[in-house]
């Protein structure tokens, strides 16, 4: 068992009273304490960051690209312990927790790329009342930067907000998810040992007490949040003059019409929906079927549901690992027998494997009512619900009746249908012939509606925590 505390400053903080407990998500067996971070450590953590702007925004890109260099090698020499430490603290299935340090490696080569090409642009002056004059912009750090990152992806979410920070030239808090703050420390002790100056990167771990404070604090010039709707709206609604950006939830939506091939569909869908036990934002929650074909959807889907393997998250073949903590266990559990008494009907799955254990059966769900909770929020969970359309429109209007709009899928070979789902669809990304869960680290990514504010994606992180100078001469 480790004892650890926050990083600030280049360092270890000393240990407190108050400590929190991080344990295995499988075996639940405790694995760490970590000291939580005091008051005194909450503002050391933001002066040193502010101490280490000065300094570390006059860097050329030259000098962030060497730092930024020396980081992704030292990343990359920590594979496998990093891959274990995923699969210990949040329960991710060690096959998934590969894909993540693989993603990891390409968020960090993205940030190495852009370093370079954070620049500004010729602006036309020679004509009118300023002729004869030239003018250019260029891109100046923001300045410091609170950051939150959740549990579900503990290093790459963290990633995406450290890596445009240094190859930006902003200095970064990060306050990583309890469940699964070990990743996250290990990432400050890797930025020293790059050779990053003390308080550019701060790991702290404080209490959501805390966690406002650094939110409220008018010394930070940006708030990157990943985490829920309810959480997200709440702390911009304290963040006051700083700019913020928000990567929320949603109840991500597919569309199956009828020229798609079923088997293959239900497949992709299956996997959309259970990897990770849905514990991811862009999860597959809701699917619209054409009418027509959707007896042999649902034939075909019970049946690539029920090859999937839940367990152990150490074991190759394990797809569906455990939920976080029981917390969630029970609301799951909750809104899914609400749905049931209302009429809902469970096709699958949907109980605890085990009493003693974490792991729920992936569940497909039909002829749910409009406004049960396990289609009106976002469950983050292995459940999936399925229903029939009769009209295009009828589809689109289908998942548009949403609060949310992170991603959404279309199956189909019909381009005018993608292309009318591109107009009309209320969401930040539309995935053609693929899952809403598909995402590549350098595209644009985020939500409209209740599932965001602004763009991650390493270019337009880079351009948030930039802000542009005009120079007329």
């Amino acid at each position: 068992m480790e004892n650890q505390s926050s990083f600030i400053n280049g360092k270890f903080s000393k240990s407190s009273v108050d400590k929190l407990i991080v344990k295995d998500k499988f075996t639940l067996k405790e694995i760490a304490q970590i000291s939580l971070a005091t008051n005194d450590d909450v503002e050391e953590s933001i002066v040193s960051s502010e101490k280490a702007f000065q300094k570390f925004s006059k860097y050329s890109s030259g000098q962030r690209y060497e730092l930024l260099e020396n980081f992704f090698q030292i990343f990359k020499s920590n594979e496998k312990k990093l891959i274990n430490l995923i699969v210990q603290e949040a329960g991710k299935p060690i096959s998934y927790a590969r894909s993540e340090f693989s993603r990891c490696v390409e968020t960090l080569r993205f940030a190495l790329e852009e370093t370079r090409r954070v620049g500004g642009e010729v602006v036309p002056m020679n004509f009118g009342p300023s002729t004869g004059r030239q003018a250019f912009t260029s891109k100046f750090p923001i300045g410091p930067v609170i950051a939150i990152s959740p549990f579900n992806f503990p290093l790459n979410l963290a990633l995406h907000k450290i890596a445009p920070a240094l190859a930006s030239g902003c200095t970064i808090v990060l306050k990583p998810s309890p469940y699964t703050p070990l990743t996250s420390l290990l990432l400050g002790e890797m930025a020293i040992e790059a050779g990053y100056p003390n308080g550019v990167l701060n790991i702290i771990i404080c209490s959501n007490e805390s966690s406002e404070v650094l939110v409220r604090d008018e010394r930070f010039k940006l708030l990157s949040f990943t985490g829920s709707p309810k959480v997200g709206w709440y702390l911009k609604s304290i963040a006051g003059k700083k700019k913020v950006v928000l990567e929320l939830g949603g109840n991500a939506s597919v569309i199956v019409d009828e020229t798609c091939n079923i088997q293959e569909v239900a497949k992709s869908i299956a996997m959309g929906a259970f990897l990770y036990a849905g514990q991811i934002c862009i999860s597959t929650q809701r699917v619209f079927i054409a009418e027509n074909k959707y007896e042999e959807f649902k034939k075909c889907l019970v049946e690539e549901t029920s090859k999937l393997v839940s367990g152990d998250p150490r074991l190759e073949e394990t797809i569906v690992g455990p939920i976080i903590d029981r917390v969630h266990i029970e609301r799951i559990l909750s809104w899914l027998s609400e749905a049931k008494k209302r009429g809902a009907s469970i096709l699958i799955g949907g109980e605890l494997k085990s009493e003693s254990s974490q792991i729920l059966t992936p569940a497909i769900i039909e002829k749910y009512q409009h406004d049960d909770l396990i289609n009106c929020e976002e469950i983050f969970g292995p459940v999936v619900l399925i229903k029939p359309f009769s009209s295009d429109a009828e589809a689109i209007e289908l998942v548009n009746d949403s609060r949310f709009g992170l991603q959404a899928g279309v199956f189909s070979n019909r381009l005018d249908f993608i292309k009318k789902c591109f107009l009309e669809i209320e969401v930040g990304g539309v995935i053609v012939n693929s899952i809403p869960g598909f995402r590549v680290d350098h595209m644009p990514y985020g939500g409209v509606k209740d599932s965001g504010l602004g763009r991650e994606g390493i270019k337009y992180a880079i351009a948030d925590m930039t802000e542009e100078r005009l120079l007329v001469f």
